[in-house]
């Protein structure tokens, strides 16, 4: 893959990582229907009955009810071949339901590392590795 790809597979991420940014549903879902395969293999553990985009949409909208102010910075971002790995730091305010907990105002802080992989400039596989444990922990449902 040439590094033009690889350039061109950043600059995807990153107006999918600005829509994730912009805490507006119908952006989020938007973006997602225009940089991501429909039925994009997702290998991350999510809590949805959903497959492919319509999964990953269902993600955001929850994460969104519970975490309205979810903000998600970029630490590192490796574009090689068809994959772009980045490395990000969450936060947000717990004002909404949550994997079945109530809000409790509180703040949160976590990790998670993705790898896109890209096929036809479109996000056509993804890993994801989230910190639940330490997000969990600062909701309370795990003790410190």
């Amino acid at each position: 893959m040439s590094t033009a790809q690889a350039t061109s597979n950043k600059a995807t991420f990153s107006r999918f990582h600005d829509a994730l940014n912009s805490g507006d549903a119908e952006v989020i879902s938007k973006t997602i229907d225009e940089v991501v395969e429909p039925d994009v293999l997702f290998h991350a553990p999510v809590p949805m009955d959903a497959t492919g985009a319509q999964a990953l949409k269902q993600v955001w909208a929850a994460l969104l009810r519970a975490f309205p102010d979810i903000h998600v910075t970029v630490e590192d971002v490796i574009a090689e071949g068809d994959k772009v790995v980045f490395r990000n730091t969450v936060t947000g305010t717990h004002q909404g339901e949550y994997r079945g907990l109530p809000p409790t105002g509180k703040s949160v802080t976590y990790r998670e590392i993705f790898i896109f992989r890209f096929a036809g400039g479109r996000i056509a596989e993804i890993w994801g590795v989230v910190d639940v444990f330490s997000q969990l922990r600062q909701l309370g449902v795990i003790p410190a």
